[in-house]
């Protein structure tokens, strides 16, 4: 099959562009992490899955990828709850981390090449603050170290933010010592009751922005291909990164910027600053975590994406079907399995080449499982376009196999086992019910079950999934990260 070039939006240049790594064979990319001062919401879970795709994908394409994400574990919000809990602002950084990480691990993302902390890489992070300072694109206040704007004429190339439209920082107030209302902070004087490190200005932590700069820096170089985040960083943590890493390195240069998009509720960005998200945790409770993956690439990645509890419901009840398909074809090859691997039938093709005699539904079912591949080719290869490749020749391949596995099952007519398999699928939840010609399923309470359904929004939801055992075929086909 003929490749497809890899396009990617490059939120630098407002368009797509066909990836190509400044290293022939070989990519570095960035993704900015969570603050690990709390469970992990929905919008961080979007953010990883989306680059947790395209990492897969690019080494699917055959790349060797470097995959940084970092943890910001030094930070306001952690020493702000840190205080009011009594516990040490690392130690309860560090607990939260590791939260994090049962969550990537239940979405099935696979671990970055690189995992760094701020609190590990003070060292890179003075020195990169040294070298602006020696450009003179910073200065000291008090034991306080701000980056001067001015000294970036390409300030706002990232954003299209005008410099005078600037704000001091995200997570800092306006400070009278700086010379330009838009500097930000590099270092930070020591408060009484916080972590600090010493350093040439005196005792203190780094800013929140310089911190992304150092860890990339230190470990793809000045120069590398993609930095991520969501869209929410664009401005102005990403281009507060630009610029200082440009002051420290004339030659920094990140050829793709890549920005996943929101996810709402009743259409307002989700977030914990306005009290109106859902934990990961929350969610995985009450449903299987691939059904949340599911949801989460249902929309484009670079599209707001609005939680319900109906999407939820949709993408559950698709991870559903995808399952029981796949169970269903397992159970109907296995008596085959010995043959098929003897002969090992592509597409009507032999191990020797020879054409196999196939019936018209398998000539069809070949056809589509073809189409979908240069389909999911197509599609990925476009931005990663996640969506199209949920519906379309996807849904239509599953429709094939079912229809073909129910063709087999009436030329059987095993009654005995009819009942026993829907037996088996009501006490795992799914309700097999005949409607005329056909027969539909639906997720139902397991049998012996019933006390165990808990209230969600005011709807009785069914136990976790995953306290529900799949039959022993699934089980082999979930891959682990």
């Amino acid at each position: 099959m003929e490749k497809e070039e890899f396009k990617v939006y490059n939120s630098m240049t407002q368009q797509k562009e066909v990836f190509v790594p400044k290293i022939p064979g070989k990519v570095g990319m960035y993704v900015c992490g969570v603050t690990s001062y709390d469970l992990s919401h929905l919008g961080h879970a979007r953010a990883a899955v989306c680059f947790d795709i395209l990492y897969r994908y690019l080494k699917h394409l055959g790349y060797e990828v470097t995959y940084i994400r970092n943890f910001t574990d030094v930070d306001d919000k952690i020493i702000r709850r840190a205080n009011e809990s009594g516990e040490d602002p690392l130690k309860l950084s560090n607990r939260f981390c590791e939260e994090y990480l049962k969550d990537m691990d239940a979405l099935l993302c696979l671990r970055p090449t690189y995992q760094p902390r701020v609190s590990e890489h003070m060292e890179q992070i003075k020195d990169m603050i040294k070298q602006i300072i020696n450009n003179d694109c910073a200065y000291v206040v008090d034991g306080d170290v701000f980056f001067s704007v001015n000294k970036s004429p390409n300030y706002g190339q990232l954003s299209g933010q005008k410099l005078e439209h600037n704000r001091a920082g995200e997570r800092v107030a306006v400070d009278s010592r700086k010379r330009n209302p838009a500097d930000f902070a590099l270092w930070k004087a020591a408060k009484p009751g916080e972590p600090s490190w010493d350093s040439p200005w005196g005792p203190g932590r780094p800013g929140w922005h310089i911190e992304c700069s150092a860890m990339s820096a230190h470990y793809l170089t000045f120069k590398f291909d993609i930095h991520g985040g969501g869209i929410d960083l664009i401005f102005p943590h990403h281009e507060n990164e630009i610029a200082q890493s440009s002051a420290a390195c004339q030659e920094s240069n990140i050829a793709y910027w890549m920005h996943n998009g929101h996810v709402t509720n009743n259409n307002e960005k989700m977030s914990k600053s306005l009290g109106n998200f859902f934990t990961i945790r929350e969610i995985i409770a009450r449903y299987h975590p691939l059904a949340l993956r599911h949801f989460l690439i249902s929309a484009h990645y670079r599209s707001p994406l609005n939680y319900t509890i109906s999407q939820l419901e949709s993408a559950s009840d698709a991870v559903y079907y995808v399952y029981q398909t796949l169970q269903d074809l397992h159970d109907a090859i296995s008596p085959y399995q010995e043959e098929i691997s003897k002969v090992g039938i592509n597409a009507g093709i032999a191990k020797d080449g020879k054409k196999v005699g196939v019936s018209p539904d398998a000539e069809k079912c070949f056809d589509c499982v073809n189409s979908l591949q240069r389909e999911f080719q197509a599609k990925m290869s476009d931005d990663l376009n996640t969506a199209s490749i949920l519906t379309g020749t996807f849904q239509e391949a599953l429709k094939i196999i079912n229809g073909s596995l129910k063709k087999i099952k009436r030329k059987n007519k095993d009654f005995k086992m009819s009942d026993q398999i829907r037996t088996d699928l009501t006490a795992k939840g799914i309700a097999l019910m005949d409607v005329g010609a056909e027969t539909v399923w639906r997720p139902c309470v397991p049998s012996g079950q019933d006390q165990e359904t808990s209230e969600v929004n005011g709807e009785q939801k069914m136990p976790p999934f995953e306290q529900q055992k799949l039959k022993p075929g699934i089980e082999l086909m979930v891959s682990k990260p």
